[in-house]
Formats: structure tokens, C-alpha cells, sequence
């Protein structure tokens, strides 16, 4: 990635600033950057970010997930998982995201562009993980820490006291499983609709093949989780789960 426009290499110098870090090699940041529609819609050689987004959510699921057993010396494996995925679920990196500015910095696609993309929570989530990967590659594993620590302190802070937003996916989990030991949710995504870079998800979710709740959003997560929430306003309703 070498060609990008000498303005560009200014306005990711403003961006490191607000991440507080500066890179070594610059073309990552570039990559983490990438959205895949610009690439497919300038056709250029540029590498999108989903490979690095793949590698910063292994890392920031490691990093949070240490952060977590040191502030909670007393939480069970239970309550660790659940508080990890409640730090880092889309909403949280998209928030931390919004933070820094990180969407006025992605190379989007025309379409995605007039889409709102810069605002997309999911887009701004993977963008986030790809900078976390950028990290590592870029500095190491305390480079990346750093930048983690730093960036979710108050989220981190707030789940040490048990006050984040819920997660409705989790929630649902343990309460179903108090009615049925074994019972098993499924998502499923009933349709899509909306060009590629416009999609809006339709998912259900059923256990022992039995609707509990439908959602419908611009994310798949995020369909599943309106999904979950909705089931949880069934059993309530039903007055099958005492203690909601």
C-alpha cells in the first residue's frame, strides 16, 4: 500500500495523535483502515482490513480477558465471560471507536460512503480491531495492551463495578437455562435485504424449535441481539422466569 495521496499520510498523522501511538510502518495503519468495498469498488491491490480485524479480536479478547481475572479476583469463570463479551461487544468498540474519530479516517467505498458507513457500528467495531492487530504487527503484544488499556479504562472500570449496558444474547442464555439445563438457542438469519453495502439482517431466535423473539438491523450482532431481547419480553410476558 503505497500510493495513497501525500494528504492522507498527514491526516493518519493527526489520527495516531488521538490514538496515542505512532506507527512504525505506516502501510498498517493504512490496511486497518481499508474497508473492503474500496477496494472492490476502485479495484486497486490495497488489502482490506479483515485480516487484521481477525487478529485484534483474538488479542483484545486476551488482553480484556486478563485485565478482567486481576479486577476480579472473586469472579467465577461465569461471570468473567460474560463481563469480557459485554467489554468488548459492538457496542463497546464502536463507542471507543466514535471516541477517537476512527470513522473519519476510513478508506470506504462510494456506496458504502453514502451509506452512512463512517457512522456504522460495525464498521467502526472491525475498524478498531483491525488498529489493535495494526499494533501488534506494527510493535508487539504490550504495544497493543497499552492501547487497550488506555482506550477501554472507563468501560473496564465500569465492569469491574457491574455497571455496563446489558447483553441481551447472554442474558437470555442463563435465563433459558434456568428452565432447561440443556436447552440450545439458535440464530438464524431468516432473510437479507438491501444492496451489499446496505444490508439490513433478519434473524430469529428459537430453542427446541419454538420462536422466542425476531430482530432486524444493519448488523447481524446486532440483529441477534434485539433478537434475544425480544425473547426475553416473551418469557416475561409468559411469566415463565421469576426472577425478571
Amino acid at each position: 500500500m503505497t500510493n495513497f495521496k501525500e494528504e492522507n499520510f498527514r491526516a493518519l498523522d493527526a489520527l495516531e495523535e488521538k490514538l496515542g501511538y505512532h506507527f512504525r510502518d505506516g502501510s498498517l495503519l493504512e490496511m486497518a483502515l481499508t474497508h473492503s468495498s474500496y477496494n472492490k469498488e476502485k479495484n486497486t491491490r490495497h488489502q482490506d482490513n479483515e485480516r487484521l480485524e481477525f487478529l485484534g479480536d483474538a488479542l483484545l479478547d486476551a488482553i480484556v480477558g486478563e485485565e478482567l481475572f486481576r479486577r476480579l479476583p472473586q469472579g467465577t469463570e461465569g461471570r468473567l465471560t460474560k463481563t469480557r463479551a459485554l467489554v468488548v461487544c459492538e457496542r463497546s468498540l464502536a463507542a471507543v471507536a466514535a471516541a477517537c474519530d476512527l470513522g473519519d479516517y476510513l478508506y470506504l467505498g462510494h456506496g458504502e460512503e453514502l451509506a452512512g458507513g463512517r457512522q456504522k457500528p460495525s464498521i467502526l467495531a472491525d475498524a478498531l480491531e483491525a488498529v489493535i492487530g495494526a499494533m501488534f504487527l506494527d510493535a508487539g503484544y504490550d504495544a497493543a495492551r497499552a492501547f487497550v488499556l488506555r482506550s477501554f479504562a472507563q468501560l473496564l472500570k465500569k465492569a469491574e463495578a457491574g455497571q455496563l449496558f446489558s447483553d441481551y444474547k447472554s442474558e437470555v442464555q442463563e435465563l433459558m437455562q434456568k428452565l432447561d439445563r440443556h436447552a440450545e438457542l439458535i440464530y438464524s438469519i431468516e432473510r437479507e435485504e438491501g444492496p451489499a453495502h446496505d444490508k439490513t439482517f433478519y434473524v430469529s431466535l428459537s430453542c427446541r424449535q419454538e420462536l422466542l423473539g425476531r430482530g432486524s438491523v444493519k448488523s447481524k450482532k446486532e440483529a441477534e441481539q434485539n433478537a434475544a431481547r425480544a425473547a426475553i419480553e416473551t418469557l416475561k410476558r409468559r411469566k415463565e422466569i421469576d426472577v425478571l
